[in-house]
């Protein structure tokens, strides 16, 4: 038989140069990189198209604003706009809620996993939900008229069968998260699911007491005040409130 290397010991195997081997990893890193950036980028152009659909909803009313008027004020084309939220405003609007959602469920993955549970949920959503905005979601009241507009473009049917939407996209990730967490399986054990639904819909209940108040009330307090009752049914595998 001829010299095969497949029938040589793996040590006398070919290999390739150590140079090749360190080009070829800093090609990948660089991959990586730029795929991170291009990643960001449409991130941020997701942002921007949703704050401009929301901003010109509460200044004109939410009839009154089409995807054209989105895409123009965006500066981007009613196509580009479209591939981002083929269903339309109400998409682009409750993508914030979305997006924060499961920045708040990857955040809670990365908490400490000694660290209580209640505590670790209650930092995963305070930093999305509380940044010191301009539109009082920290520990600034929002301005009653501007509270008044919300209120009125998050009544729109369309709005909140997206914002439903978002809630149930979120849960499904928050439940992974818990799951992994806690060593669960979710087809089997009920507490991720369980504690994911609580999750959202303490978080529900805290924005629309938000906008609801009269006077307005900052966010960040109320929503540190709900998720600290509501923790009282966060349970890990151990079943106590408390992990």
């Amino acid at each position: 038989m001829g010299d095969d290397h497949r029938n040589r010991p793996f040590a006398q195997a070919p290999s390739l140069p150590l140079r090749h081997i360190c080009r070829t990893g800093r090609v990948l890193r660089t991959l990586v990189v730029v795929a991170g950036l291009r990643e960001r980028k449409k991130q941020q152009t997701r942002d921007a198209l949703s704050l401009a659909a929301l901003h010109l909803c509460l200044e004109r009313g939410w009839s009154a604003v089409t995807m054209e008027d989105v895409a123009e004020a965006a500066g981007v084309s009613v196509r580009t706009l479209g591939n981002y939220f083929p269903r339309g405003k109400a998409e682009a609007i409750a993508s914030r809620h979305l997006d924060r959602m499961r920045a708040a469920a990857d955040a809670l993955d990365e908490r400490p996993v000694d660290e209580p549970l209640a505590e670790s949920v209650t930092r995963a959503v305070l930093t999305q939900f509380t940044g010191g905005t301009t539109e009082g979601t920290d520990a600034t009241p929002p301005d009653p008229d501007r509270q008044r507009a919300t209120r009125f473009v998050l009544a729109a049917p369309e709005l909140e069968a997206e914002v439903l939407r978002a809630n149930a996209m979120a849960e499904q990730r928050l439940t992974e998260v818990l799951a992994r967490r806690t060593g669960s399986d979710p087809d089997h054990d009920l507490r991720p699911a369980l504690t994911a639904a609580l999750l959202v819909a303490a978080v529900g209940f805290a924005l629309n007491h938000w906008l609801r108040a009269d006077p307005p009330v900052a966010l960040e307090p109320l929503l540190r005040e709900v998720l600290d009752e509501a923790s009282r049914g966060f349970s890990g595998p151990d079943g106590e409130g408390k992990r």
